[in-house]
């Protein structure tokens, strides 16, 4: 059951969180609006449209990116003040454990843990996707799809090729489909051009000549438009841009599954993405914690020193988040360890600083 002193510490740490994140949020909506101030001109935008179409949907990104460090920040600074107005001293000399007194933080922790696991899973990707499109109209230059001689694995037997495509008009040109089965050509289809139909969610295939291959030799039919449903659509050629963040967790699941059956090259940044996403709700409690333990004695620096130090270890952090991605992105180790790696490591600096202070 919580106490009186539970119910201050949880409240004094939960406020510090929510008014740092606020904050450093409208500093960073400063910083973006002298940014995009002449993007922000445009005939077709008004204010009302940049704070709901954009604005809003900056809020909870930045709020999500920044919470591991804020929930650092926030323990390390509640807890600094009050082992220098000697309370946490009292509580120590009044019979109670440093273990106790973590409790209130581990509460509050594991409540902006769970916000930020629907948040960064169900609610964030919806709000990107907003964000997105307005920088795509607004600030940045149009998307064109540039690639050539496209392959796509669409299905298991089944393979693609595209030698180009325009994602305006949304047209394929000399579209080859073929079909594999034990290593032997079944069917060949070929066509000058391929057309997506938005209102039936098919592709036109238009002048074609389809070649099937069997025991007795080579049957071909020619015909002038079919329909067809193929594993592939529009957004295959649209921007890739940070598309893993635009993705929930159950579309996020659902593109790995179809990266991998295409063979893609780009699946690991997806894979990190979907492990980090997970286990971005225990930073935040393994840094609750330790921003306890780091400031919970009180020092002859001073809380300048404690917060500071706080920095310091925040900064680590990140920088071993960055380092651990960049190697599961070339392969070097295996993308659901890279997304452990830095809460392990601190994880035993945790424990360490535990067993080092005075409780």
């Amino acid at each position: 059951m919580m106490k009186i002193l539970d119910w201050y510490i949880l409240r004094r740490f939960l406020v510090t969180y929510v008014f740092t994140v606020l904050m450093l949020v409208a500093v960073l909506m400063v910083i973006d609006i002298t940014e995009k101030i002449d993007n922000f001109t445009h005939p077709d935008l008004t204010v009302w449209r940049i704070i709901t179409e954009y604005y809003l949907n900056f809020i909870p990104y930045y709020a999500n990116m920044l919470s591991p460090l804020i929930v650092f920040i926030s323990a390390v600074f509640v807890t600094s003040k009050m082992a220098t107005h000697t309370e946490i001293v009292a509580m120590l000399s009044s019979g109670i454990s440093l273990r106790r007194i973590l409790v209130p933080y581990f509460i509050g922790a594991v409540m902006i843990a769970v916000l930020i696991f629907f948040l960064i899973n169900y609610i964030n990707p919806i709000a990107n996707r907003a964000r997105n499109n307005f920088e795509d109209n607004y600030v940045r230059a149009e998307y064109y799809f540039t690639e050539r001689d496209v392959h796509l694995k669409v299905a298991p037997s089944t393979y693609v090729y595209l030698q180009s495509y325009d994602n305006r008009a949304n047209v394929g040109y000399n579209f080859t489909m073929e079909t594999v089965k034990d290593r032997e050509l079944v069917s060949k289809l070929e066509a000058p051009r391929i057309t997506w139909d938005e209102r039936r969610r098919k592709w036109k295939i238009d002048i074609y000549t389809l070649r099937k291959f069997k025991d007795k030799g080579e049957e071909i039919s020619n015909g002038a438009a079919m329909d067809t449903l193929i594993k592939m659509s529009p957004k295959d050629f649209e921007s890739q841009h940070r598309l893993h963040e635009k993705l929930t967790l159950p579309e996020l699941n659902a593109h790995i599954a179809l990266l991998k059956l295409r063979g893609a090259d780009d699946v690991e940044v997806y894979l990190v993405e979907k492990y980090e996403r997970i286990t971005y709700p225990f930073a935040i409690l393994i840094l609750a914690i330790i921003g306890v333990i780091v400031s919970a004695r009180k020092t002859r620096e001073g809380q300048g020193f404690q917060i500071a130090f706080g920095f310091v270890l925040a900064f680590v952090y990140i920088l071993l988040i960055v380092i651990s991605r960049s190697f599961a992105y070339q392969g070097g180790i295996p993308p659901q360890l890279s997304a452990w790696v830095p809460n392990i490591i601190f994880c035993v600096i945790g424990l360490i600083m535990f067993r080092r202070v005075p409780k």
